[in-house]
């Protein structure tokens, strides 16, 4: 019998795959359990439209950050913070004041978690900041510490 899963089964299939099983299988367990669907013509034509539709949000998601890229690669996150001789800060900037500044200032929310910041900013000056929009987008900011 063909069923489409609608869950990932062990050793079997994942969400979204249509595979052959036994006849048994399909009835005493995967459908009881509503872990798969059998795959009549009316399923199948539902599973495509379902990923069709899956496929044309993540291009959409794809492009919403590119244009974020463009955009936070002409701003400037400004930040202050104490600092002694030689321009060395007695803290650090770290991702999520980075985050929080540009939220406030700018009105981009982006997570701490995306801002790769490899260790914190601990000296005055300029920085450039990458940072993961999506899995395939990354773009970088420019951060500028001053001293207070």
């Amino acid at each position: 019998m063909k069923v489409i899963f609608l869950k990932d089964v062990k050793g079997k299939g994942k969400k979204g795959d249509v595979k052959n099983v036994s006849d048994g299988y399909a009835r005493n367990y995967l459908l009881k359990n509503n872990l798969a669907q059998e795959a009549t013509p009316a399923n199948l034509k539902a599973l495509e439209a379902k990923k069709k539709k899956q496929k044309q949000l993540e291009q959409e998601e794809k492009e919403e950050a590119i244009n974020l890229k463009d955009k936070l690669a002409d701003l400037t996150v400004e930040l202050t913070a104490k600092s002694g001789d030689g321009g060395r800060l007695f803290g650090s900037i770290t991702s999520k004041q980075i985050s929080e500044a540009l939220e406030k200032n700018h009105g981009y929310k982006i997570d701490k978690r995306k801002i790769e910041l490899e260790s914190p900013i601990r000296s005055l000056g300029y920085t450039n900041v990458p940072v993961k929009l999506h899995p395939e987008v990354s773009g970088s900011i420019k951060v500028h510490v001053t001293e207070k």
